[in-house]
């Protein structure tokens, strides 16, 4: 982890909310998780959307409500900046956070996702 890249990418964030947001949880006074949201399109169907690109909460604290939570956090800041859904990715093989995203009403999709590096 390069921590130097790491603050001058977040602080982005801090000055405007133009590419999306940064949001911590806070338990008892630490940083207990935090989600990365960036605002996005879909093309095939015309609207602005939001994509969940980071779910953390740390291990110890997990199964509390927290993820959901700063999932439904993440899904209100998508409706007032008037993007038209909220969208991720989880591996297959993450099936304690696919629990957490199949009690939450969510559709799953039949993509796959793939990369190229560049």
């Amino acid at each position: 982890i390069d921590e130097a890249r790491n603050r001058a990418f977040f602080s982005q964030f801090l000055e405007s909310d133009a590419l999306g947001a940064q949001h911590l949880l806070y338990v008892d006074g630490s940083a207990a998780g935090f989600s990365t949201i960036y605002r996005s399109f879909s093309s095939s169907r015309a609207i602005p959307v939001a994509t969940l690109n980071d779910l953390y909460v740390r291990p110890e604290l997990r199964g509390r409500g927290y993820g959901r939570a700063l999932i439904e956090h993440a899904a209100a800041y998508a409706r007032a900046a008037g993007l038209s859904r909220l969208q991720w990715l989880t591996a297959l093989d993450n099936t304690q956070a696919q629990r957490l995203y199949d009690s939450l009403g969510t559709a799953k999709s039949g993509w796959y996702f793939y990369a190229l590096s560049t």
